[in-house]
């Protein structure tokens, strides 16, 4: 009897030890505990100082993970094997997720910084009312280009069609932008759903394989800084880095229009820390901070009262923060759901495969 007595001793021991162990890792891995906070990002995508300034105030572990495109992004938290408390998806992605369950929504007594953002960033079709997302940069989709390299001026897409630009091109690897340009470049919809004007589009982006150089990634940015190609299509933050490494590049959003993009704050419902979710929300509203992190990351702030804490060759730059007139020609992407988004997907692929 004795000695069943301390086996079961010894069980408990073991066991109540296991589950120690457990929830320290879980905790020292960003899975679990109020004191840790884990932020799944965009690579490179806040000033790292601004995470250490907000482990100092509360005193709460920061656990910051990356992912490098919303698709991944989504398939991890849907998934559910890892714990995120906060994630910064793109305005299609937040629909998407809103559909799936996969948002928390949110406590707006404790944002209190909500106050500053430009109301123009609010209540958008995405997320009426902003019951799930917050504003975290915005941002264009255009052409940066090399004036040293080309002598056209890109005003219009069709301009990148122009024989002097054999082999002169990179491309993002991103099949909403690449797609997008062949419509806009036709006075489509960038959301168009029509087959024939998808496959007009199509048409029209294998002519302009012997301009393209590349397709890329990151990468595009370093190419274009050390001059390796004369033009690219980026996103308006990627230009912005561009240019400060080379200050001889220039950067437009053609007249016909171009996507208008939004990336939010978000709490994913596998989150354990809520509260510390809504202090870092709240902490990246500040005026202060979000200055500071649109400064570092170069993509435009939605911060109305952040704009007075930036430098005016910034928050004066309309190539960045552009008038009304043009943001009215732009379009946000919308969610064109699993079959017509897979669809994008594949009518890209041909294009890549053409090229070859």
């Amino acid at each position: 009897m004795k000695s069943l007595v301390q086996t079961f001793i010894a069980v408990l021991i073991v066991s109540f030890g296991l589950m120690y162990l457990t929830s320290y890792l879980n905790s020292s891995e960003g899975y679990t505990g109020k004191d840790t906070l884990t932020i799944y990002n965009w690579g490179d995508y806040i000033d790292p100082d601004l995470l250490d300034e907000f482990q100092k105030e509360t005193g709460i572990k920061v656990i910051y993970q990356t992912f490098d495109s919303n698709e991944a992004m989504m398939t991890k938290i849907e998934q559910g094997g890892t714990t995120f408390d906060v994630s910064v998806p793109s305005e299609y992605a937040i629909d998407k997720m809103k559909q799936e369950n996969l948002l928390l929504p949110l406590d707006k007594s404790k944002l209190p910084n909500l106050k500053y953002i430009d109301p123009s960033f609010l209540n958008l079709s995405f997320d009426p009312d902003n019951k799930y997302s917050i504003p975290y940069f915005w941002g264009t989709v255009g052409i940066v280009y090399n004036p040293d390299l080309t002598d056209l001026k890109f005003k219009s897409w069709e301009d990148l069609w122009d024989p002097s630009l054999k082999n002169q091109i990179l491309l993002l690897d991103g099949a909403r932008e690449v797609i997008g340009m062949g419509l806009n470049s036709l006075h489509y919809s960038l959301n168009d759903t029509n087959e024939e004007h998808l496959q007009a589009a199509k048409a029209k982006l294998s002519t302009l394989t012997p301009n393209v150089k590349a397709i890329v990634g990151d990468e595009i940015k370093l190419l274009l800084a050390n001059e390796e190609a004369a033009v690219g299509l980026v996103w308006s933050g990627d230009a912005s880095e561009i240019m400060s490494e080379n200050e001889k590049l220039d950067y437009v959003v053609p007249e016909e229009g171009s996507n208008l993009w939004f990336d939010n704050m978000v709490i994913p419902k596998t989150a354990r820390n809520i509260e510390g979710a809504h202090q870092f929300i709240n902490f990246m509203l500040a005026p202060e901070h979000a200055a500071q992190n649109a400064e570092y990351v170069g993509y435009s702030t939605p911060n109305a009262m952040a704009l007075e804490y930036l430098p005016e060759e910034i928050s004066g730059d309309q190539r960045f923060y552009p008038s009304k007139e043009l943001t009215s020609k732009l379009e946000v992407y919308q969610n064109l759901g699993k079959k017509m988004l897979a669809h994008y997907n594949e009518l890209f692929l041909e294009f890549k495969m053409h090229r070859k």
